[in-house]
């Protein structure tokens, strides 16, 4: 069954904006979305009419902050305002964290951390239109067009279902939407309702956010109970080999890798190394770090994620 499309649109100002609908790919991108999933041409065609090409968003995707020194991207997270926010956030819901922890595994201070790198704890969810920014990455960044051509695909269907007016929902400039910025398939693989309201909503709702991620991590592949990194030393004489497979601690250890801290000598990790003021800092990532490299695909990001996570519980 079809559900009403509704064309409430907010218009960014530009001097001389690019129509999305001259953009090459448009048409049949219309004609699968009609063919597949029953879309109205017609109102696909209004859509993509009224949709425009964004500059923007092709900058901030070209011009990712991860090119940043670490110091420097460490500083935006681990910062006494978004500690602060944090342990306000972590006692406002503190209720829903403890059953989200205990339903999925996954700490709460790390379901903190990872919504207070995302969003602030919701407050800087995005000021982009979702449909511009998809649209501008679906059919003007070649590099992942076909990755963002699907999540404009997902976008349109979860619009639907939702039944969001499509120009008023707004993302970050790659189209992660809400409070723990999932992108659309992302949304509606794995978003739940939380707090059994009967809606799933991640724009407005924290509790769902909450339970968003934690069974997000899960999903992914979290192991409950087990570390996510620890600092290392490697010593002069060492020779770890390469630095990009991950191997038991055990094997680390016969290459002149010592955890600093007691783990499980079967675990395996990969040997990671953060430049900070005093030279390299080596780290032992498990597979749980590497679980939140795949809600963003970047070690900076994931490392950020494991210190605030850190810093709250100590704090707590």
């Amino acid at each position: 069954m079809l559900i009403r499309f509704h064309f409430t649109f907010i218009l960014a100002l530009f001097a001389a904006p690019c129509i999305a609908d001259d953009l090459p790919g448009i048409p049949l991108f219309i004609d699968e979305m009609v063919t597949k999933h029953q879309f109205k041409r017609e109102e696909l065609v209004q859509v993509f009419q009224r949709a425009h090409y964004q500059q923007t968003v092709i900058t901030a995707i070209t011009t990712p902050s991860t090119i940043k020194p670490w110091l420097e991207y460490r500083a935006a997270f681990i910062n006494d305002k978004r500690i602060k926010g944090g342990l306000e956030f972590w006692s406002r819901y503190a209720a829903a964290l403890k059953i989200a922890e205990k339903e999925y595994g996954v700490p709460q201070e790390i379901i903190v951390a990872v919504i207070g790198v995302e969003t602030l704890y919701g407050r800087n969810s995005g000021k982009f239109s979702v449909l511009d920014a998809l649209t501008t990455l679906a059919f003007s960044y070649p590099p992942r067009a076909a990755f963002f051509r699907s999540e404009l695909e997902n976008y349109l269907l979860l619009a639907r279902d939702q039944e969001w007016e499509l120009f008023k929902i707004q993302s970050s400039y790659a189209g992660a939407l809400g409070i723990p910025q999932f992108m659309p398939s992302s949304y509606r693989k794995h978003a739940v309702d939380f707090d059994n309201d009967d809606e799933i909503d991640l724009l407005n709702d924290p509790i769902d956010a909450i339970g968003s991620v934690a069974n997000y991590l899960k999903q992914y592949g979290w192991r409950k109970d087990e570390p996510v990194a620890v600092r290392a030393k490697v010593s002069a004489e060492s020779c770890p080999g390469s630095l990009r497979d991950p191997r038991p601690l055990v094997a680390w250890k016969a290459a002149g890798v010592i955890p600093l801290a007691p783990y499980n000598s079967e675990y395996s990790a990969l040997l990671l190394d953060f430049t900070v003021a005093t030279g390299a800092e080596f780290w032992l990532a498990f597979k749980n770090f590497q679980v939140i490299t795949l809600y963003n695909n970047s070690n900076f990001y994931a490392m950020s994620v494991f210190q605030l996570a850190n810093a709250l519980r100590n704090e707590r």
